[in-house]
């Protein structure tokens, strides 16, 4: 048996460990229901990784709705390239970044009525699939209570897949959470001197 032989025997032995082992875990994966996702860290890609996520979704004839909590001082690519979809009823709900709005009262009241809104869609049994986009932040400034959220989230209909968005997740959200996925951020070409551009950043 020459080397590449036993190189050979040795990677397909590997290959059923590891087939056995995939097959058993699809296996016990019996429930079906829908999950909530959180994408946080501060690495860019959260928000795009969710409107990914939704492309999937709406690949299989689902039905969704996004509401974006901050966004709102500029037409997004996403909410262009969204917003005449059949398919999909999307929201551009904030009036953007807080440091730039410098009004507390304006920004709670657009996360109250943004809640609002988001509350119904979770109510909604025809809808499949919700973003929430930069919801977390609503949590961490205070415009929102982290028990409201977490328990309206918990009590949607079986079937809705839900994806939050943001740098930092309360514990609510967390504690009831699914799948939560780290975006770290090691590089970004904003610090250095690049400027954001369409396509990239929005």
């Amino acid at each position: 048996m020459t080397d590449t032989d036993t190189q050979d025997d040795a990677y397909r032995q590997r290959m059923a460990t590891k087939k056995r082992i995939v097959d058993e875990r699809i296996a016990n994966a019996t429930e079906q229901r829908g999950v909530l996702i959180l994408m946080k860290g501060n690495g860019k890609g959260k928000s795009s990784s969710a409107f990914g996520t939704m492309a999937r979704s709406l690949g299989h004839g689902h039905r969704a709705a996004v509401i974006q909590f901050i966004k709102g001082r500029k037409a997004t690519g996403e909410y262009l390239f969204f917003k005449d979809h059949p398919q999909v009823e999307f929201h551009v709900m904030g009036h953007g970044f807080t440091w730039e709005t410098q009004n507390a009262d304006k920004d709670r009241q657009a996360a109250l009525e943004a809640w609002t809104l988001a509350e119904r869609y979770l109510q909604d049994e025809r809808v499949n699939f919700l973003l929430f986009d930069e919801l977390s932040y609503m949590i961490k400034y205070g415009h929102l209570e982290a028990e409201r959220v977490a328990g309206a989230i918990a009590a949607r209909p079986r079937h809705q897949n839900v994806i939050v968005t943001g740098r930092t997740m309360a514990r609510e959200l967390q504690d009831c959470a699914d799948t939560i996925s780290i975006i770290n951020d090691e590089r970004h070409a904003f610090r250095q001197g690049v400027k954001a551009q369409p396509g990239i950043e929005y």
